[in-house]
């Protein structure tokens, strides 16, 4: 037995479960949320730092480990996870680096 996920258009949901059942899979109810709806508080606007804070307690740093390894200030890196700093390319790109994830999940 296997289980797959897929991700797609949702208005090709129907077409390509009458697919997979041609082929002998059969739909499962499932009880997943997508997480936007689970945490509404998250606008797109706060996601960067969402992000930020999430990988810099991933590797188990506070806001002045990380300040010291990247060279920007511990107060900066606070108001880029409240949301009250963008953080630019450049920025992105050094906190990328410093926390090893893609750059792009801070912008």
């Amino acid at each position: 037995m296997v289980e797959l996920c897929f991700t797609g258009p949702a208005a090709k949901r129907q077409e390509a479960m009458d697919c997979l059942r041609g082929l002998g899979f059969e739909a499962k109810p499932s009880d997943a949320i997508p997480w936007r709806a689970a945490f509404p508080e998250i606008t797109n606007a706060a996601l960067p730092g969402v992000c930020l804070r999430g990988a810099r307690a991933r590797e188990g740093l506070t806001q002045k480990q990380l300040s010291e390894i990247t060279g920007v200030p511990a107060r900066h890196i606070s108001e880029m996870e409240n949301g009250k700093r963008p953080i630019g390319k450049a920025m992105a790109k050094r906190l990328g680096t410093a926390l090893g994830v893609g750059y792009k999940v801070f912008l």
